[in-house]
């Protein structure tokens, strides 16, 4: 039976996933959204198959979040015939993944069945069963294929990788390259054009793999998957080999071009492989039957009749198996009239044609909460959460709950609505919409209480991302030192937030937020808040003082810098240096006589002191500061001049004139001193 086969993982230096609670052992198969590797789970020493989505394929939050909600759905799933999944969670990076069983005994495409008609039905019995049960619970499986039904030890059919599975209302995905998800060799042709489907595309699946079972090829074959897809979209349904050609009806139905000539259920479709199965048990029964007659009459003939009557049944096989393989179906109401293999053969009061055709023909029975559900996703998905009135998912779940509170995607389309609802209270909150966020959060609370889901994980996840929000708000009004603004930042947390004490710390934060003109939280004296060039710095109110560099200098054992000029006959004869200026000084005053060097020690004495970054100004910066106590003085600035052969000394002095001077940074001069500068 030929078929796409997986690309199986290569041997590479890529990492393994770090998953919590697995030991994973290798790749053991990879695809287009995902990589499978093989693990242990170690809580009860199982092999398993692990499915690790690919970066690329749920690229933002949101996304990896609806697949999340997805796959739960698909865990609830409980059929015989449907790989279940044990655990959904997420790798050390991140990367959404669900746990499940490891089947080792291949799949459906490396099986020929092209002579065991019975394998065949049996097996396409099982995964019809198994399609009837998701579908009766709005789950679309939308990738059925020979790789994804597995067998199990007993030999089970089991349909699996319900991982990209469609509920109903969902737009389809798509790859990277624009082609919708789903392998396009079965492919319908509505989902190959990227429109919206629903269970008969699982149904044209079927057919598909149904015409790969019996031909032992598939139906079209193409050099890439475009044009395998267009064969779907345009090129005739394929004919049978002869021999299969009862079967021709069945595939005929179930491969229609348009949805609505196809099968209705996954019942229905069962019902018509049900009718070939007896047809096929009745017309070998009935050849076996006359068979043994003639034998049994002829037991005495003589050698000459039994070889003449040898070629009549020769020849009556021959006539009889094409008469068989020509015989077209009954037409599709009458064969819908037919009984179910289950019901006795001679029923003692059979329905009313009109009646029973009505009967087989109606789909499986709906949910009344499912119009509800459709509209409630394609609502979320369209961003209309709470408005407008009458048109949005908030209003459509809580219809869908009064309807039907047991609806098996209710808990996933709940979590759903409360994500994207998390989104808008996340965007807003940056953006300081505080009264939007109370409703978001207050209708989120509400629903997850109504619908019985007050432990839902996406509800945790709001509070969590309101939580931090607040938080990070609060912070970036600190680093504006706005503290007004921090406390309604901590204010809007005290009401949305559940955790209290958390509130609490948050508005204990905020009232600690620094204003232009505090005093910084610092060990230097005088340190004040102020805004400069956009961003906020501390800085000293006054230039650094002569008993403050004195304690620097006994702590160091730094020598002073000579104050004279270097052509001066004084710098000999009476030396002048920080201690001794030429004037008198007291220790409150600005040091002065210090180098530029000499500054920048004393930082980073300072900085090791304390444990922070200390600085001398900007020009732009020491622009703003005023002049120190005392005699003025101009200030040392981190800007330089000449290849920064020449530092800045900038401002006022008792010198006279105010603009920048470019100074030899090793020495000092008698009217320079320098501020303290902290980036917070």
């Amino acid at each position: 039976m030929s078929s796409e086969q997986p690309e199986q993982a290569q041997e590479s230096a890529e990492p393994l996933p770090d998953i919590a609670g697995y030991t994973v052992l290798q790749a053991i198969g990879h695809g287009g959204m995902s990589t499978v590797y093989l693990a242990v789970q170690a809580s009860l020493g199982r092999e398993v198959a692990v499915k690790v989505m690919l970066p690329e394929a749920l690229a933002d939050e949101v996304s990896r979040r609806r697949f999340e909600n997805e796959v739960r759905t698909i865990a609830r799933l409980e059929h015989p015939h449907i790989v279940g999944i044990f655990e959904v969670g997420r790798t050390r990076d991140g990367l959404p993944y669900y746990a499940m069983p490891h089947l080792s005994r291949g799949h459906l495409g490396q099986l020929n069945l092209t002579q065991n008609e019975p394998r065949v039905i049996a097996i396409l019995r099982a995964l019809l069963s198994a399609l009837d049960y998701a579908h009766a619970r709005g789950v679309i499986h939308r990738d059925v294929k020979a790789e994804n039904v597995l067998f199990d030890e007993a030999d089970r059919p089991l349909l699996a990788d319900f991982g990209i599975a469609l509920r109903h209302g969902y737009s389809p995905r798509v790859t990277m390259a624009g082609l919708a998800v789903g392998s396009t060799a079965y492919m319908a042709p509505e989902q190959a054009r990227g429109e919206n489907v629903d269970h008969r595309a699982d149904l044209y699946s079927l057919g598909v793999l149904a015409f790969e079972m019996l031909a032992g090829r598939l139906p079209y074959v193409a050099g890439d998957a475009l044009a395998m897809a267009m064969q779907h979209v345009q090129d005739p349904i394929p004919r049978l080999p002869r021999e299969k050609r009862h079967w021709q009806r069945l595939i005929d139905k179930a491969m229609a071009k348009s949805p609505g000539a196809r099968y209705r259920s996954a019942q229905q479709m069962l019902d018509a492989l049900q009718r070939i199965d007896r047809k096929r048990q009745s017309a070998g029964f009935a050849f076996a039957q006359r068979i043994g007659d003639g034998v049994s009459r002829m037991r005495h003939a003589p050698l000459g009749v039994w070889i003449a009557a040898g070629l009549a049944a020769a020849l009556l096989l021959g006539v009889g198996l094409r008469h068989y393989n020509r015989s077209p179906a009954p037409a599709e109401a009458t064969a819908a009239v037919a009984p179910p293999a289950a019901q006795a053969p001679t029923p003692a009061a059979p329905a009313p044609q009109a009646d029973l055709t009505s009967a087989m023909l109606r789909p499986p029975p709906e949910s009344p909460a499912e119009p509800w559900m459709i509209a409630a996703e394609q609502q979320t998905r369209a961003r209309n959460l709470i408005a407008p009135k009458g048109g949005n998912a908030y209003d459509s779940v809580l219809a869908a709950w009064r309807a039907d509170p047991a609806h098996a995607r209710l808990p996933g389309t709940v979590d759903g609505l409360i994500d994207a609802m998390t989104v808008q209270v996340e965007q807003r909150l940056k953006d300081g919409g505080y009264e939007r966020v109370r409703e978001y959060v207050s209708r989120a609370e509400r629903i997850a209480r109504e619908t019985r889901r007050a432990d839902s994980p996406a509800l945790k996840r709001m509070q969590a991302a309101v939580a931090k929000a607040l938080g990070a708000g609060v912070d970036a009004a600190a680093k504006r030192l706005d503290r007004n603004g921090a406390i309604r930042t901590a204010t809007v947390a005290a009401e949305l937030m559940d955790d209290k004490t958390a509130a609490a710390a948050l508005m204990k934060r905020a009232r600690d937020v620094g204003q232009t003109g505090d005093r910084a939280p610092d060990d230097v004296a005088g340190l004040i808040f102020m805004h400069s060039g956009g961003h906020i710095v501390a800085v000293a109110r006054n230039e650094v003082s002569r008993g403050d560099y004195a304690r620097f200098a006994a702590a160091t054992g730094r020598p002073p810098a000579l104050c004279r000029e270097r052509a001066s006959l004084l710098r000999v004869l009476a030396p002048r240096d920080w201690k001794t200026p030429g004037f008198a000084q007291d220790d409150g005053q600005a040091v002065v006589c210090v180098s530029w060097n000499d500054a920048q020690a004393y930082l980073r004495w300072l900085s090791e002191r304390n444990g922070r970054r200390y600085r001398l100004p900007s020009a732009a910066e020491a622009a703003q500061f005023a002049a120190g106590s005392g005699k003025a003085v101009s200030e040392w600035l981190s800007d330089c001049s000449q290849g920064c052969r020449k530092r800045i000394a900038q401002g006022s002095s008792w010198r006279g004139g105010a603009g920048a001077r470019p100074l030899d940074p090793g020495r000092g001069y008698d009217d320079v001193g320098f501020r303290v500068v902290r980036d917070p």
